[in-house]
């Protein structure tokens, strides 16, 4: 499958446990964003019945929940998201290729399909992180050494650091779909993050998709910090 090349490549982390709050935010940024992002914090809290009213608003849904388990349990997790309505879900690369075959397989026969993409290497880690965990060597080669599996699994793409975008298209191909979080406007504060890259930078590498959270939820006017970055990108035309 061709990745789509999104006109407007800004998801919105919606990573509140608050329903109220994050509809708020929803409604507010819809004109000037391509998609909304839930992710652990708002699905554990929430459940089914919030992701289902964040689908309501009407713009494409990223369910952010890095599934890593026995493939049985992650087939059934897989086909019970998808039946909600998201239109991307994600699991774990590292939980291995007969895992994310059984997510794909589990949501084959569901129309409309969402997309299933793979966590490479967490964009909170970096390469003195991942020495501590045993995987020796830079993130980049971990990365295009999953992308690959995730390629040959079959699924649509992968969530990768904009840094690293080169080497899964080296691993997967040009079509493959690119989703990156980690995205930080120019001058934004780092948090948790560590590889990272500008809404423009990333986009300029190929993102397909720039998952952005704090730097528009946490501002005084998510719908100006919003429309802010998608000008941004649409001026520069990358």
């Amino acid at each position: 499958m061709s990745a789509p090349r999104f006109p407007n490549p800004v998801f919105v982390a919606l990573d509140t446990p608050d329903l109220e709050r994050a509809l708020a935010v929803a409604r507010a940024v819809k004109p000037h964003v391509g998609g909304l992002k839930v992710g652990l914090e708002f699905i554990t809290a929430l459940g089914p019945g919030g992701v289902r009213r964040i689908v309501e608003i009407g713009l494409p849904v990223f369910a952010d929940t890095k599934f890593h388990d026995i493939p049985n349990t992650v087939a059934g997790a897989a086909r019970a998201i998808a039946m909600l309505g998201v239109s991307m879900f994600n699991v774990h690369a590292s939980g291995g290729e007969g895992m994310m075959r059984a997510a794909a397989d589990a949501i084959a026969d569901i129309y409309p399909r969402p997309l299933l993409v793979a966590v490479t290497v967490l964009t909170s880690l970096d390469d003195a992180a991942l020495d501590t965990v045993g995987q020796r060597g830079p993130a980049v080669v971990q990365v295009e050494r999953l992308a690959a599996l995730v390629k040959a699994s079959g699924l649509d793409g992968v969530v990768c650091s904009a840094h690293e975008i080169a080497a899964v298209r080296r691993a997967a191909g040009a079509d493959f779909l690119t989703v990156v979080p980690g995205i930080r406007p120019a001058g934004g504060e780092l948090a948790d993050q560590r590889r990272v890259m500008t809404p423009i930078q990333a986009r300029a590498a190929g993102a397909d998709i720039l998952v952005v959270g704090r730097p528009i939820t946490a501002a005084a006017d998510p719908a100006e910090a919003a429309r802010a970055i998608a000008q941004e990108l649409a001026e520069t035309r990358v």
